[in-house]
């Protein structure tokens, strides 16, 4: 049966009887897990394969935003608290901080794979500048689009390689920004040469990857009439255009205060200006039916993305980990900052 191009999160920890039914009648593609959903691996486990009987598709992608740092939503006391992305630079340095970052997100994956989470919504690739907000901040991997490259590579490896899919965000480029796109919509004024040089170089050499997430940000150079989640000009000339993205481009969150509109407008534009799927994070009933009535089925060139991105992960896992030896690796590379 054909999904819906949507990813959906639930209220709590366990689905309740309403929200099992919505999402049998909707069809969404895919999951999204927050704090409010995480109690302990067995209770992640079993919300991972109810979400999955709901649509009846046992590879149904289940997303998480699983950075380090400010951003993790498993954590302590079941979960490694993992550091945050700029931390893997000052411990490992330029010629160490890589492997160091892959392990980590190695690790990560091991956590994620374990409990039914099958896509992380990492690695970030905006380069921040001065001045801008601090929503980006230590998320970033350093300061410099070659840095944040090399960085960014080595950790969307390091999730393959444990059968995680990585999210590479926020396309093209949140790190000029100088508001939080959850509270307002930043405006970005800088020229599009500029843009090109710094901004989009972290992307350009990832473009590879099966999966990308939209910034809602207006870039006025390219189209100061939108944010890039719903702007045609900046998704076919930038995105698929000067950084040649084909992988399936997933919107941010539909309900951050940077959008406006109702929720059936607001996923409209998204679909309107060229992303795959939109993703819609909070759980709120009536937001997600907005939403639902304003996605498509998920068909020609978005299909053929989604099914390219799921096939990467049926090969990824890799075999013979020694997770223990992996740990105490990890452990002594950051010690030994």
């Amino acid at each position: 049966m054909t999904s819906l191009a949507l990813i959906l999160g639930c209220a709590g920890p366990t689905l309740s009887p309403e929200e099992a039914a919505f999402f049998r009648d909707t069809r969404p593609w895919g999951f999204i897990l927050f704090k409010r959903n995480i109690v302990s691996p067995e209770q992640v486990r079993a919300l991972t394969d109810a979400l999955r009987e709901t649509v009846g598709r046992a590879d149904a992608p289940v997303l998480i935003d699983q950075e380090g740092g400010r951003v993790q939503r498993m954590g302590p006391p079941h979960w490694r608290a993992y550091p945050s992305g700029r931390r893997y630079l000052s411990a490992g340095g330029p010629e160490h901080g890589p492997a160091l970052a892959h392990l980590g997100a190695r690790l990560m994956a091991h956590d994620l794979a374990a409990v039914g989470i099958t896509v992380d919504c990492a690695p970030v690739l905006d380069v921040p500048v001065p001045g801008a907000s601090d929503v980006i901040g230590d998320r970033a991997y350093g300061t410099d689009p070659e840095t944040v490259a090399v960085f960014g590579r080595a950790v969307a490896e390091g999730l393959l390689a444990g059968g995680v899919l990585p999210v590479i965000k926020h396309v093209p480029g949140h790190g000029r920004a100088t508001a939080d796109s959850h509270l307002a919509l930043p405006v970005v004024d800088a020229p599009r040469e500029e843009l090109e040089a710094r901004d989009f170089r972290p992307f350009r050499a990832l473009r590879d990857l099966p999966l990308a997430m939209s910034a809602h940000v207006v870039f006025s150079a390219i189209d100061p009439d939108g944010p890039a989640t719903t702007s045609a000009r900046v998704i076919g000339e930038v995105v698929r255009g000067a950084i040649g993205f084909d992988g399936l481009l997933m919107t941010d969150d539909l309900s951050m205060k940077a959008l406006t509109g109702s929720f059936r407008d607001r996923t409209e534009a998204a679909f309107r200006a060229g992303c795959d799927v939109a993703l819609h994070c909070n759980g709120e009933r009536a937001e997600m039916e907005g939403a639902a009535a304003g996605a498509p089925a998920l068909a020609g060139d978005a299909l053929r993305r989604a099914e390219a991105a799921l096939a990467r992960l049926r090969d990824a896992a890799e075999p013979g980990f020694d997770l223990a030896e992996a740990q105490a690796r990890f452990e002594a590379g950051l010690a030994a900052a």
